[in-house]
């Protein structure tokens, strides 16, 4: 690949060409995995900003002492909005999983007296909190969520916690199911037991405060609920700033203190390290401070409206739809859609049949699959044509046997025994099984998705990593 020099256009246009693949098609906006202002003008001063910082190493501020005054102006503007009081202190952070690690990290190591630390989470927590927990050696306690509004179970929480407790997670909202947990109870019980709370916002923290502007109804989340230690909001959704860039904020600097890395016995320079990375990007920090500064709160503002607007279209418009229901009462911006009556899996691929590329998302005790869908405030005038495809789906779905077939369901079995076999279920023993069972055959991703929701936990997860093995083969 990389034996002989090609010229720039040529290496475009081959980069181009691979680019074309990628969601979102057809000319509209992706419905899951993509966020797009809609603006030319926020592209072109990201990548200029991006461009001015190309060769900036974020691990070193006192070479480049603008980088730490950028991460400063975005964190202060963030905690602005969350209402940070005052001793506040935040990081720029790679991503929400990265900021979501962090505030794990600070947590278990402000108590060293643990030998086996705690973190407690509902099912509808990202799965980064249950990566933090392998990661960092703590014991993950999953409280289930109501079935009805989707939050967290307040009980179940308050009856987790115990004196190896070093954190418990709310969402606001939550990924799956767009809601916003019950908050001021859960932080009024964390503080009452003197655990810390941290609010996970990756994805709607910068929805939320200017909703809560235009006059929307916003369950209390930020910092002015008392008990509430530390939130993690990501800019590179909607704030519009490039992959990855991500915000932890902690009530007070002492609460953050416990996130460094500091290291100065080894042969070369003292090493501080605020987040998990050495090197950083500067060019990451720089676009979204350009693109902060570029929109301001009457342009966010503006992308908000247009953003529920869409989403109230949406859910309104999937209530008049037989066959299909929005599971909650989404808080922002996050809809998730399942089928009544008719068999999910057979709708998803329908779906796809008709080109919408849609995030399935797996059935879990007392909560059925659904389909996740992201609006963002260009999808409003795409919204009819979305209405028109679930219909067309769900009557199609109506119309044919459900997913797996009989044949594939046997698959089940086949994968069983790969688990249980010393080899274990591997990327071409996969592959091989799901060809000979028709799952790869035209490239239609429902019936893999059915066959999963059909696997218990564990071997879903076997059967998830080999799949993705394969797209990353040795060489």
């Amino acid at each position: 690949m990389f034996a002989d020099g090609r010229p720039v256009a040529e290496v475009l246009a081959e980069l181009t060409a691979m680019h074309a693949g990628d969601e979102p098609g057809r000319g509209r906006p992706g419905v899951a995995n993509t966020f797009d202002s809609g603006a030319a003008s926020v592209e072109a001063v990201a990548v200029r900003a991006f461009e001015l910082y190309l060769h900036v190493n974020g691990l070193y501020p006192t070479s480049f002492p603008s980088v730490a005054t950028l991460e400063h102006q975005v964190v202060a503007a963030v905690g602005e909005m969350l209402h940070a009081p005052a001793g506040a202190a935040g990081s720029w952070t790679s991503g929400g999983t990265e900021s979501c690690l962090l505030a794990a990290k600070a947590a278990r190591d402000a108590r060293p007296d643990l030998a086996r630390p705690q973190i407690v989470f509902a099912r509808s927590a990202h799965a980064a909190w249950a990566k933090a927990a392998k990661y960092f050696g703590l014991d993950p306690v999953i409280v289930d969520i109501d079935p009805i509004h989707l939050t967290a179970d307040v009980a179940a929480i308050e009856r987790a916690i115990t004196d190896d407790t070093v954190l418990v997670v709310a969402s606001a909202p939550s990924y799956g199911h767009g809601v916003v947990d019950t908050i001021p109870e859960i932080a009024a019980i964390c503080a009452r037991r003197g655990v810390r709370c941290h609010v996970d916002a990756c994805i709607g923290g910068w929805v939320l405060p200017f909703a809560e502007q235009l006059g929307h109804a916003v369950p209390p989340w930020d910092f002015r609920v008392p008990g509430v230690d530390s939130i993690s909001v990501d800019l590179h959704k909607y704030g519009y700033a490039p992959k990855g860039c991500s915000i932890v904020l902690y009530r007070t600097a002492a609460l953050r203190r416990t996130q460094y890395f500091v290291a100065s016995d080894w042969t070369g320079y003292p090493v501080v390290n605020s987040t998990m990375q050495s090197s950083k990007s500067g060019g990451l920090i720089a676009a979204a401070w350009a693109v902060l500064r570029h929109l301001g709160a009457d342009g966010y503002r503006d992308l908000v409206t247009r953003t529920l607007a869409a989403t109230t279209d949406l859910v309104e418009g999937v209530a008049e739809i037989a066959g299909l229901r929005v599971l909650g009462a989404p808080a922002a911006s996050l809809v998730a859609v399942t089928t009544d009556g008719v068999d999910f899996f057979a709708f998803l691929d329908e779906l796809e049949r008709l080109g919408w590329a849609v995030q399935p998302q797996l059935s879990q005790p007392g909560i059925p699959p659904t389909i996740h869908l992201t609006m963002t405030a260009t999808h409003g005038p795409h919204i009819p044509e979305l209405l028109t495809a679930l219909r067309s789906a769900v009557h199609a779905a109506g119309e044919r046997d459900p997913l797996p077939t009989p044949e594939q369901l046997g698959a089940v079995a086949e994968l069983t025994a790969l688990a249980d076999s010393e080899a274990g279920v591997t990327a071409d023993a996969l592959t091989e099984l799901m060809f000979k069972t028709g799952l790869l055959t035209d490239g239609r991703l429902a019936p893999v998705h059915a066959l999963l929701d059909h696997l218990p936990a564990h071997l879903r997860e076997a059967a998830l990593l080999a799949f993705f093995e394969g797209l990353n083969p040795p060489l």
